[in-house]
């Protein structure tokens, strides 16, 4: 089942507009910002097809990327750094990648539809879905917008730290990245507070 506008039109019917849907992508990686995006779909203007950025193919991502940018009536994106995740952990500083992408938004919401049962909170009213992605087209347009952003982030990071292969695993503690983090340490980038960089090496 396909995401829909359901939960925009009635805070519509309520007098709420616009509406801001968010979702975040990188919670779990040992590498690497965490990602939040905002967007406010025209609801007239809607791209086909928005759904869970993870049931994407990478090159319908990127096709529908392009389209929230043209379309949307605000998008804004926002991270916060490893050093920051290491610092207040990575439930807070996800928190404040969410509200530094609220901030962010060129057009003020009235009303924010969050994805999962912890949102910040905002200057105006809110609502975890948990599922979000699945349920709301504006929280299913942020996580697309939210992925390709951080794929693209990592990518440009292995381009400074090629050992470790950031492309191809975006952070991830697959094995090839645990390889790699045992034979070289960590980098700037890693998560010095996740294992298994936690308790073996210090920043």
């Amino acid at each position: 089942m396909l995401p829909d506008f359901s939960r925009e039109t009635q805070a519509i019917a309520a007098g709420l507009w616009p509406v801001a849907g968010i979702d975040e992508v990188g919670r779990g990686p040992l590498a690497g910002p965490v990602v939040a995006a905002a967007v406010i779909l025209d609801p007239v203007c809607m791209p086909e097809g928005l759904c869970d950025s993870k049931l994407l193919s990478a090159s319908e991502r990127d096709r529908l990327f392009a389209e929230i940018a043209a379309s949307a009536l605000a998008v804004s994106v926002a991270s916060a750094t490893a050093v920051e995740i290491d610092a207040i952990n990575i439930r807070q500083a996800t928190l404040l990648a969410m509200r530094r992408a609220v901030a962010g938004l060129a057009v003020r919401p009235a009303f924010v539809l969050v994805d999962g049962n912890d949102p910040p909170s905002f200057a105006c009213p809110s609502e975890a879905l948990v599922g979000g992605d699945n349920l709301s087209c504006s929280i299913a347009a942020a996580s697309i917008v939210a992925k390709v952003t951080r794929d693209a982030m990592m990518a440009r990071l292995c381009a400074r730290h090629p050992a470790y292969g950031f492309s191809r695993h975006v952070g991830y503690g697959t094995a090839q990245h645990r390889a790699a983090l045992a034979a070289h340490g960590p980098c700037p980038q890693h998560r010095y507070s996740f294992a298994p960089v936690k308790g073996v090496w210090r920043r």
